[in-house]
């Protein structure tokens, strides 16, 4: 059974997922592709039945002064390719669910693009729907949006 534990921002296993996940996204969508984790935001590990840390993601809220106090945006989803289609993907993302529903935030945002057809499956298939673009995806046709309700 695949764990979800949170982890410190400086967290050195976590500091590796991420920097793969950034890689990743760069040589899919390009530099221009890119988002960057706002402080404060709650990183979580998904480890394997050994332990050991295979993936992470993200939880980041929305300010009182944004156009969605309250709701919560998922952010880097990432399982490393040798343990990709083996369930941790789902189970992070059930997680980070989980944690924002338990901290009370109503709704949850994420983002991907056209280029990352894995995603858009995992996110459409754990029910999340197409929504309008927000603050800077807006005018980023290749970006994906999508919400859940909690």
């Amino acid at each position: 059974m695949t764990d979800v534990e949170e982890r410190p921002a400086e967290d050195a296993e976590l500091a590796v997922l991420l920097k793969a996940a950034f890689d990743e996204l760069v040589s899919r969508n390009g530099a221009e592709g890119r988002t960057q984790v706002k402080d404060g935001a709650r990183y979580f590990v998904a480890l394997d039945d050994e332990g050991q840390a295979v993936g992470c993601g993200a939880l980041q809220v929305f300010g009182p002064d944004t156009a969605h106090p309250g709701d919560a945006e998922i952010k880097r989803v990432y399982v490393t390719p040798a343990a990709r289609g083996r369930g941790y993907a789902r189970r992070l993302l059930a997680g980070l669910e989980e944690v924002a529903r338990s901290a009370g935030h109503p709704f949850l945002r994420l983002t991907t693009a056209e280029q990352q057809p894995e995603a858009i499956a995992l996110y459409e298939s754990s029910g999340y729907a197409r929504i309008a673009p927000w603050g800077k995806y807006v005018n980023e046709p290749r970006t994906r949006c999508y919400g859940k309700a909690l």
